[in-house]
């Protein structure tokens, strides 16, 4: 897709919300909202799939928490296993992120309760980024997202590429915390011009760079 500007951009997505995927959108953002009613150990679960998207792909990160959900290899296989598996299926990066998933293992008993007790997404958010390790805005926004919540900004390389194409931010040398947060905040004005929750905007501008909806 040609995109030049932001008045592009705005076009684009709002002929996307008349178009089919609207509904796989949609589909998606439902499933969200239905893992947030869910259990500790699937919100645990969720975790290690953000764990293991960070540098790399959410498809083979898909296709390891499908596999691990068969085994429940998330939270009982050892870290040497674990690293074992991950190289097995692709993973670059396997031995942190087993090292990452085994340490996170110390809050997947209530990791659920222990964010819908907190003030709000932001708060929680911040708590991720402090005590999981392996998560910072990013994955902890993507994390969020993915059980249920809909304010925060995923600035993966795909939205942080078409926010720059359509001149609505500058190339981002780094991403640190006020970086990443002052892109949200133009990432929020966005979807209040399109009308549009920031988990669904995130989704339609991630298709039109990958072509899929995925999580």
């Amino acid at each position: 897709m040609n995109i030049e500007s932001r008045k592009d951009l705005v076009r684009i997505v709002d002929n996307l919300q008349e178009d089919e995927i609207s509904e796989t959108v949609n589909r998606r953002i439902r499933e969200f909202e239905e893992l947030h009613a869910k259990s500790n150990k699937e919100w645990f679960n969720e975790l290690c799939f953000c764990l293991l998207t960070a540098n790399s792909s959410a498809r083979l990160g898909m296709n390891i928490q499908n596999y691990m959900a068969k085994i429940d290899g998330f939270l009982t296989c050892d870290q040497k296993e674990l690293s074992k598996i991950l190289k097995h299926m692709g993973h670059r990066f396997y031995e942190k992120r087993a090292e990452y998933i085994v340490l996170a293992r110390n809050n997947a008993a209530d990791i659920k309760d222990k964010i819908t007790n907190m003030e709000n997404e932001f708060t929680a958010r911040e708590w991720l980024v402090k005590n999981i390790k392996g998560i910072g805005y990013k994955e902890s926004s993507h994390f969020l997202r993915n059980v249920g919540y809909k304010r925060l900004a995923i600035l993966d390389k795909h939205i942080l590429r078409i926010m720059c194409s359509s001149c609505i931010i500058d190339v981002p040398k780094t991403l640190t915390r006020k970086r990443y947060l002052n892109i949200e905040q133009e990432f929020i004005s966005l979807a209040d011009e399109v009308g549009l929750t920031l988990a669904e905007l995130d989704l339609y501008l991630w298709y039109t760079q990958t072509g899929e909806v995925l999580k």
